[in-house]
């Protein structure tokens, strides 16, 4: 019962192989489609190149018939055959480099519509997707997978279409000298495509597999890279290389799969190919003594024997990197078939400048549906009104910022912008009313002056200036090596925390929208400089609504209304004095961090 339950499944898994393999092979000829008129010129140019190959064996085969026998050579007929040989030679070479290179073209203008498409498909992917799915993995598809394409894609281009037609050609030829011989070689064909075929769907499961794990290896690896200082100071080198050992062992057995079952391709291949010819050379050699084939059209024959098994070769190497290539390719359209962003509502509203008017009503919210988050949050903000956000780690601060922010849909429910539904607004108008600064910095690898002016590119040198002294950055941007003009490696490596945190605020005092987002803006920042800072924030909220996550109290004593919030729900609010007086969870998480003084 259970070997009948295993062999169902694994039918309905090769059932499903099957058909991603199919709709994968139908979506590449549909990428390349767009290249058409290049794809029928380089098969004219293959079909023109393998039959001026194939008229040589009969120049050859010609010639050998003027040499045969003492005193029998024709140096005229000679002469004139080398000519013809040199003429062939000639238009042959063209031919193949002009294919060659229209097929390099098509080849690195389908992989680049692909790898803009999964990009640009990358920037409308909604944020659930970003939050679920290591970075490595993604870099992987974009990166390694389409490059592993584009190598299959371009030897496909180049040997799979002369392979073809060379096949084809050289029958053609082979029953124009000698029908007979031509039907034995037709009929041994038959074991090497079955050979070919039975590989070739081992393969592709194997090169999946690879790919996937060769994935999986890329995300760890950018995790590790990334987090290194962690990794060392919790002495988790080793737990990181057993880690990254178990997973490259299952690449390494894949690979190896994936490997043995491409490399004996090639001796299965060649081992029908030695058949072929020997039947040919039996049959032939019987004939040429009968005297119903002449020994120059039985060496052309061999030669077209020859020329007829080596493609075989060549196309089983190129369905070993087919199926490599279909593997990596099916992977990158599984990124492009994501569900992308819902898309703006037909004749949504630009706003153009908010009042700072926020109301949240009835919003119920949760990540995963079986785990709720937010239940029935009611909340009214008006106008120039700061607003903090307290309570323990997971209660829902920062999820409220991703509603507001619509990075995120609210489930039921509904929360409104200046009395506009945000969901009947576009993403972009929106968040351009928002300033936010995260916990997390992001600086991207260029300038400081580009960091800065990331949310205004068209600032002037006086408004990136006035921005950063604001935030206090100014000075030390000063000591840098070329001042704005210095270069910041990718994450602003080579400043500290603190630093990086004093440019991302800077970027904010640049836009100055009418709405502010601070997820515990100055976590990173020292006392003395958080002081500063929060003046100068307490200058930048004067008339506009602002949101204030905080873990250290101390810093939004004097915001207009205080959510606390617990598993979701606000449980209480009000002011500073208002909710010490109450003495519930506000008093009890203030007296837990002030509890010396």
């Amino acid at each position: 019962m259970k070997d009948s339950k295993k062999s169902k499944t694994a039918d309905r898994a090769s059932a499903a192989a099957n058909k991603n393999y199919r709709s994968t092979v139908k979506r590449i000829l549909d990428c390349i489609g767009h290249y058409k008129w290049g794809v029928l010129f380089s098969m004219v140019l293959a079909a023109v190149t393998v039959a001026t190959t194939l008229y040589a064996p009969i120049l050859i085969g010609n010639a050998v018939d003027l040499i045969i026998g003492p005193g029998n050579v024709d140096f005229e007929g000679l002469k004139t055959i080398l000519v013809q040989m040199a003429v062939v030679i000639m238009i042959t070479a063209v031919s193949q480099w002009l294919m060659n290179h229209i097929n390099n073209k098509i080849t690195y203008r389908v992989v680049k519509d692909i790898r803009t498409r999964a990009f640009n498909h990358l920037e409308v992917l909604p944020l659930k997707y970003v939050d679920s799915h290591p970075s490595g993995d993604v870099i992987s598809r974009i990166i390694a997978d389409i490059d592993q394409f584009s190598e299959g894609l371009l030897m496909g281009f180049t040997q799979l279409f002369t392979g073809v037609i060379t096949i084809l050609g050289t029958l053609g030829f082979m029953f124009y000298i000698n029908p007979l011989i031509a039907v034995v070689v037709v009929c041994v064909t038959p074991v090497s495509l079955v050979v070919a075929s039975f590989i070739a769907k081992k393969t592709y499961i194997m090169f999946k597999h690879q790919s996937e794990t060769r994935g999986e290896l890329t995300s760890l690896v950018d995790e590790m890279l990334g987090n290194q200082k962690i990794v060392q100071a919790f002495g988790h080198e080793k737990e990181a290389s057993e880690a990254f050992e178990e997973i490259n062992k299952r690449l390494g057995a894949y690979s190896l799969k994936a490997i043995f079952f491409s490399s004996i391709t090639n001796p299965s291949t060649r081992f029908v190919n030695g058949l072929v010819y020997a039947s040919v050379g039996i049959v032939g050699a019987f004939a040429a003594v009968n005297g119903l084939l002449s020994v120059g059209k039985l060496s052309s024959f061999l030669s077209y024997a020859n020329q007829y098994t080596k493609p075989f070769n060549e196309i089983s190497g190129v369905v070993t990197e087919l199926q490599n290539a279909l593997a990596s390719a099916a992977r990158v359209f599984a990124l492009i078939d994501e569900e992308p962003l819902s898309p703006d509502e037909y004749q949504a509203i630009d706003l153009k400048e908010a009042d700072g008017n926020v109301e949240m009503e009835h919003v119920y919210f949760s990540y995963n549906p079986d785990v709720k988050l937010i239940e029935d949050f009611n909340l009214q903000v008006k106008p120039g009104q700061r607003i903090a956000i307290v309570g323990p780690t997971g209660c829902g601060k920062s999820t409220v910022i991703n509603l507001l922010m619509r990075f995120y849909d609210v489930d039921f429910g509904a929360i409104k912008v200046s009395g506009h539904d945000i969901r009947k607004m576009t993403r972009r108008s929106l968040r351009a009313n928002y300033g936010m600064v995260l916990q997390e910095t992001w600086l991207k690898s260029g300038t400081i002056r580009d960091n800065i002016s990331y949310g205004k590119p068209d600032a002037s040198e006086e408004e990136i200036i006035k921005a950063a002294k604001e935030a206090h950055a100014h000075s030390f941007i000063k000591r840098m090596p070329k001042g704005y003009d210095t270069v910041i490696s990718e994450d602003g490596g080579n400043l500290s925390q603190g630093q990086k945190q004093l440019l991302c605020i800077a970027r904010v005092m640049l836009c100055l929208p009418p709405m502010l987002i601070l997820d515990e803006a100055t976590s990173s920042i020292d006392t003395r400089t958080e002081i500063r800072i929060q003046k100068a924030f307490a200058k930048m909220m004067e008339g506009r609504t602002s949101f204030i996550v905080a873990h250290r109290l101390s810093t939004i004593k004097e915001a207009d209304v205080i959510l606390v919030m617990k598993d979701g729900h606000m449980i209480e609010q009000g002011n500073h004095e208002s909710l010490l007086e109450k003495g519930g969870f506000y008093a009890q998480l203030y007296n837990s961090q002030f509890a010396d003084s």
